[in-house]
């Protein structure tokens, strides 16, 4: 007979015969392990490839974003954190549509930078590609904080980035779920911040690499859990809390590196911690997810009530 604590774990995965427990529980087990460090190691050598290789980045973008995504489509339905948060065909449908306007958003934001950066000339880079990916990381990230932050706390701009908290499930398709003008401004400003620090193209694009994997890691609905790692590198656990309908344990606002979060003391994760239930924290505020054209003019739509920062929705 398998030992009390054993059969509550066999119950936990779904498994309800022993005979056929021992596969599927240790190859979960190991996935939970192995999912995040796999993640790194695609991350490093596709930008070995770029840098080393010549690959080209305009190829090797979009194919890394789609890798991406289907790594962690594929990772949620093994591994999942909460099933009841999987999408459903029609909530795929409308995600699909955000994605492609967060799409288009961060090609104007490239457009934009490309455009001041002619006439601002950049520095040139003065550091080998093995210091340059550190630097450009703690500066890009640092930009990201601050701009999310923002994006919570100041009234004008949480009438866009609110769009992105009214799901009441986070998972990897509505990581996609923006306002195009959040995405436009957000990534405007620490693409800019970079290409005018001097940054090489090559350590930008690898940093994007980097930032992108996580910002689909943080969301995705899988139960992988980083251990202290969590206190340096943004995750599922943290971000969760992030999307949490309740004020006091909602922050985290680094998406990549969780080192911001401790020094403007914004960090509310501790081990076991989950969130109550997620969306906004007046439902109400905005228009649901699937009323696309009223979520793009939510913005600018005349004010009812007084909002607070983040609507009185977020903090």
């Amino acid at each position: 007979m398998l030992p009390e604590r054993r059969a509550k774990l066999l119950r936990e995965q779904g498994v309800d015969s022993p005979s056929d427990a021992y596969g599927p529980v240790v190859s979960r087990g190991v996935l939970r392990r192995v999912a995040y460090p796999v993640l790194l190691l695609l991350v490093m050598g596709t930008g070995v490839a770029v840098v080393l290789l010549d690959w080209p980045p305009s190829v090797v973008s979009p194919l890394f974003l789609l890798g991406v995504v289907g790594y962690f489509t594929v990772l949620e339905r093994v591994i999942p954190f909460n099933p009841d948060w999987h999408p459903t065909a029609r909530e795929w449908g409308w995600y699909g549509a955000y994605f492609i306007l967060t799409a288009v958003g961060a090609g104007v934001a490239q457009f934009v930078v490309t455009l001041v950066v002619g006439v601002v000339a950049p520095l040139d880079p003065s550091l080998p590609v093995w210091a340059e990916i550190p630097a450009a990381l703690l500066l890009g990230s640092l930009g990201s904080y601050v701009m999310h932050r923002l994006g919570h706390t100041n009234r004008f701009l949480w009438r866009f980035h609110g769009v992105h908290h009214v799901p009441a499930k986070v998972n990897v398709g509505n990581n996609g779920v923006n306002h195009v003008f959040d995405i436009v401004l957000a990534q405007g400003v620490v693409q800019l911040s970079l290409a005018l620090a001097g940054f090489s193209a090559d350590s930008v694009l690898v940093v994007g690499m980097f930032v992108t994997a996580q910002g689909y890691f943080t969301h995705a609905n899988v139960d992988v859990r980083l251990g202290r790692f969590n206190h340096v590198l943004a995750s599922p656990e943290q971000h969760r809390l992030h999307h949490s309908n309740n004020p006091e344990e909602a922050g985290h606002y680094g998406s990549d590196l969780a080192i911001w979060d401790h020094l403007f003391r914004s960090y509310t994760w501790v081990p076991g911690r989950t969130p109550r239930a997620i969306g906004l924290f007046d439902p109400m505020s905005f228009p649901r997810t699937e009323s696309l054209v009223a979520s793009l003019l939510h913005p600018i739509r005349p004010r009812r009530r007084v909002e607070e920062p983040g609507g009185g929705t977020r903090p």
